[in-house]
């Protein structure tokens, strides 16, 4: 896949921070100035290094496409609530706003559904006014949707006739493939469109990105769940507590949530196959931790297991942004658990959590709120030079422009042979696999 950004025709505006901030030319970020994606050498040889394999680096740029006093902005936010929604959109207003004089924003509303004129959702004017507080509440005061692309025509025909310049995207990957498909159709058109994306998945899922914004709040905040599991599960003999935390096909917040809180003994996700029954099965591990100890906590995402249970393949379920409805893993795990001690006779107390939508609508915590702040600033960099179809996101701790066609390419998983997860598994002290051979 290539790494290189797109870049409407054009630049020639001199950017009004040369004149707001007296900067020179070390504050501002060349386009031929980038970083590597792999920085890793094989057998410390040089000569393997992938250097075409390399990020533009985001920040502002000293030349312009758009003249930021005739611009007109436009913002969205699209899928589930994500803890610093808000706080994003303020950033891409007060950016806009203050430091590039750009007084005409719109907020477009109940994601890519508020593009469709049939819907009936009127855009609203964003200024800082408006913004001022957002950032201490969860969820976004745009709304959201899941869908909503059905007729791309529509969408776009509704960025034509607002004359909109450049349409900031909040999303994850079902709202950045939307965007993706924007930029193609508006420049097919000649459209003088740029559309920039801003990570937003709580799973930490977006391929060639280090982490989206929200990731470090749901983690953290899972680990007040764990927290009140493990309480519960030392409060009663051989009691058990189990927690299921968001993760569709990645499992980072449970491994996350577990290095942090390091009273999680068994972490089930779905890059990590296991097995229920037999003699190296969980609920038989599960037994012996009970007759040790006394008690045990279980840490599972709502994408493992899935394998375990029964499936009508003629009635899979897809939600509107095109994700396959899991099964409930928590729910089968809780009964699956209580039968077969109930069958052995041993006495058991199990409490279930479930805290997916206390995360969801969380506002984010202090270190996300930084990193919420500093994507939209570059979010706002990257639109005013006229880069398109890319997402701003963060690589070795540098803020980076990545293809949104790349972003999409493969979803970012746990790798079962990294460094990562081994010390996952060295802080449960479960098994490496638990899989009947």
């Amino acid at each position: 896949m290539s790494f290189v950004i797109k870049n409407l025709e054009g630049k020639n505006i001199r950017s009004p921070l040369l004149d707001k901030f007296h900067l020179n030319d070390m504050n501002f970020v060349r386009d031929d100035k980038r970083m590597i994606y792999n920085v890793m050498l094989d057998n410390g040889d040089p000569d393997n290094a992938h250097l075409d394999e390399t990020f533009e680096l985001a920040g502002p740029r000293e030349s312009l496409h758009f003249d930021p006093a005739k611009v007109r902005s436009a913002v969205v936010t699209c899928g589930g609530l994500c803890p610093g929604l808000n706080s994003v959109i303020r950033s891409i207003v007060m950016e806009s706003w203050y430091r590039y004089n750009s007084r005409d924003i719109l907020g477009i509303r109940y994601g890519y559904n508020g593009l469709n004129p049939a819907k009936g959702y009127d855009p609203i004017e964003l200024n800082p006014t408006v913004v001022q507080t957002i950032h201490m509440d969860g969820g976004t005061i745009l709304g959201s949707s899941r869908g909503g692309t059905d007729n791309m025509d529509i969408l776009v025909d509704t960025l034509e006739r607002l004359k909109i310049n450049i349409l900031y995207t909040i999303g994850g990957d079902g709202t950045l493939r939307g965007a993706h498909r924007i930029a193609e159709m508006a420049a097919q058109r000649g459209m003088d469109l740029a559309v920039v994306g801003v990570p937003k998945t709580i799973d930490n899922d977006i391929s060639h990105i280090q982490r989206s914004f929200g990731f470090e709040t749901a983690f953290s905040i899972a680990v007040e769940s764990i927290s009140s599991a493990h309480v519960e599960a030392k409060g009663a003999y051989n009691g058990i507590g189990l927690v299921k935390l968001m993760g569709r096909d990645s499992g980072f917040i449970a491994a996350n949530a577990t290095l942090a809180m390091n009273d999680v003994n068994y972490v089930l996700v779905p890059e990590v196959p296991f097995e229920l029954d037999g003699g190296n099965g969980l609920l038989t591990h599960l037994e012996k931790r009970l007759m040790e100890r006394q008690h045990a906590v279980i840490c599972v995402a709502e994408g493992a297991g899935q394998g375990l249970m029964e499936h009508d393949a003629s009635a899979i379920e897809k939600d509107a942004s095109g994700n396959v409805k899991h099964k409930d893993i928590g729910v089968f795990l809780k009964e699956k658990i209580e039968k077969y001690f109930r069958d052995k006779k041993i006495e058991i107390t199990l409490k279930y959590i479930d805290p997916s939508y206390i995360i969801r609508s969380a506002p984010p915590v202090p270190n996300d709120s930084i990193y919420c702040a500093q994507l939209g600033q570059y979010a706002v960099h990257a639109g005013m030079a006229g880069k398109t179809d890319l997402v701003i996101g963060q690589w070795n701790n540098n803020y980076t422009h990545v293809p949104i066609e790349l972003a999409i390419s493969k979803r970012r998983k746990i790798n079962p042979n990294s460094r990562f997860w081994f010390s996952v598994i060295d802080a449960t002290g479960q098994p490496e696999r638990m899989i009947n051979d």
